[in-house]
């Protein structure tokens, strides 16, 4: 029954993926830095946002290791923390896909950063729209998503709206 849960997480992985490669191709030149609202710091920035994203990711691959940590790390380039959020994603998938490397709980990762992070990649997409960019929505039932394509490459839409 564990291996069933392992793989579910991983299709987790690759939707976050698919998902998240949507909001962080071809942003506009200064989209890191953009602010809803450039006098009230309590929102975070896009850059922000991708930057504890990364985090999440390096968070749920030590709790795959069977640790629980957590780190802060200060935003980067754009560019180099995209190549990080896939990186990381790539790890965790390498972790959930091996067979006697896996030490955490499926859940809890689930519930904590795997979930945290599609509210995040919401809040970007959000943030796309509004600084002039936004995404195109999209039938992702139909999106082509599969467990181990976890990396910037994907698919391309099925159905855009």
């Amino acid at each position: 029954m564990e291996h069933v849960t392992q793989l579910s997480l991983r299709h987790c992985l690759a939707a976050v993926a698919y998902r998240g490669g949507k909001v962080l191709r071809d942003v506009p030149r200064d989209f890191s830095h953009f602010a809803l609202d450039p006098h009230d710091e309590s929102f975070r920035t896009p850059g922000q946002l991708l930057s504890h994203l990364c985090d999440l990711y390096d968070w749920a691959l030590c709790m795959a290791n069977g640790e629980y940590r957590w780190k802060d790390t200060p935003q980067g380039e754009w560019p180099d923390d995209v190549a990080r959020f896939f990186a990381a994603l790539e790890r965790l998938d390498a972790v959930l896909a091996s067979d006697d490397g896996f030490k955490g709980s499926p859940e809890r990762i689930f519930q904590g950063p795997i979930a945290d992070s599609l509210t995040h990649i919401g809040q970007l997409a959000l943030l796309r729209r509004a600084a002039g960019a936004p995404i195109k929505g999209e039938n992702y039932y139909r999106a082509e998503i599969e467990a181990g394509r976890v990396g910037a490459e994907q698919a391309t839409p099925i159905r855009e709206f």
